[in-house]
């Protein structure tokens, strides 16, 4: 089998336990999961049921307590968190709720800094740096700080950043969180754009009227897995009083 008959993401029975001196808490439990390049995958849930920490073991920003999760077929559960850091900036782009720019660094110096990290030569940051501007319509903010925008404009930056890097994934933890409906309705038709142009993305969001951008949805629910349903099927659920209780 070649690496691209692979999925390019696969978790066999992943956990997850948080233990404090008190309490353990058990994120997610036993998960199983496949992700294929060129999908757009939708983690629902309503709040405290683990979607961000699912998002976090897959962007190697944390490791499982138990299970196996393998990136592009190579196991990496068990790296140390330097191995994690080299491979989740090549691999991974991020784009979080609160933007997370540098408030002292301009717009085209956020978008650069991962590629610094990366060793890539200036030329080569310029190119990639200036192109992912150019995809997100934000190059003629490039000198411009974050405080200077909209915050339409530095999601929109953030997403620059995350596609700058060429990654294999793009995860996107509630992207549309801090945005008012307008804004967020723009940054979720540019993921679709990137979709649509072979970016795999995976998505965490607890609002249903984002669900129907994915091809699919993962739904959990107290740290487990309990469906894989159409965008549709979970926008029925998403809508019922029960449901709504519980976000």
């Amino acid at each position: 089998m070649s690496t691209f008959d692979q999925p390019l993401i696969s978790l066999e029975a992943v956990s997850k336990l948080f233990v404090t001196d008190e309490v353990e808490t058990h994120a997610v439990s036993n998960i199983h999961l496949e992700i294929n390049r060129g999908e757009f995958v939708a983690i629902a849930g309503p709040s405290g049921c683990g979607k961000s920490t699912l998002l976090s073991i897959l962007g190697l920003l944390d490791s499982p307590t138990e299970g196996i999760y393998y990136l592009k077929g190579k196991p990496v559960s068990d790296l140390s968190a330097a191995e994690r850091a080299r491979i989740r900036n090549r691999e991974v782009g991020f784009i979080f709720q609160s933007f997370n720019l540098i408030g002292d660094l301009t717009v085209y110096e956020n978008v650069e800094l991962p590629l610094t990290y990366r060793g890539l030569k200036p030329s080569e940051r310029k190119q990639r740096v200036n192109a992912a501007l150019e995809k997100v319509e934000m190059l003629h903010r490039a000198r411009h700080l974050p405080g200077q925008l909209s915050g339409g404009q530095q999601q929109r930056v953030a997403v620059a950043r995350a596609v700058a890097g060429d990654p294999s994934i793009i995860l996107a933890d509630e992207p549309t969180g801090n945005l008012d409906s307008t804004n967020g309705e723009s940054v979720m038709e540019l993921l679709r754009t990137l979709h649509q142009q072979g970016t795999t993305i995976c998505m965490v969001t607890h609002d249903a009227r984002f669900l129907a951008h994915a091809q699919r949805s993962i739904h959990l629910f107290d740290g487990h897995l309990i469906e894989e349903s159409t965008p549709s099927q979970i926008e029925r659920e998403f809508s019922s009083p029960l449901y709504q209780s519980a976000l």
